[in-house]
């Protein structure tokens, strides 16, 4: 069950990062794909191989730090895209609905 999430949410991010306009929807996308899809396939690995002790408990160091890193990462793109000037395409407007 872990291994078909992680390969379906890898695939609707993957699908996301074609189809979103915008380089911060995509990488919206990207961290959302990188951290769920990774890590739910990491922890598959973890329960169903035959391994000595010290390497499952590698791969869990790895979804932690998968965890930890994915999202200073794209926060750290976004901010770099922000700040060299590059403008979101989509604006959405929660609001709208409520001021006529």
């Amino acid at each position: 069950m872990l291994l078909l999430f992680g390969e379906a949410v890898m695939l609707f991010g993957a699908l996301g990062i074609l189809r979103f306009p915008d380089v911060y929807t995509r990488l919206h996308a990207a961290s959302k794909c990188d951290t769920g899809g990774a890590m739910s396939i990491i922890l598959y690995l973890v329960l169903t191989m035959d391994a000595p002790g010290i390497v499952k408990a590698k791969f869990l160091v790895l979804a932690f730090l998968i965890a930890m890193i994915n999202p200073m990462v794209s926060h750290a793109l976004a901010r770099g895209a922000y700040r060299y000037g590059v403008k979101p395409e989509v604006v959405v407007d929660m609001y709208a609905w409520d001021n006529p």
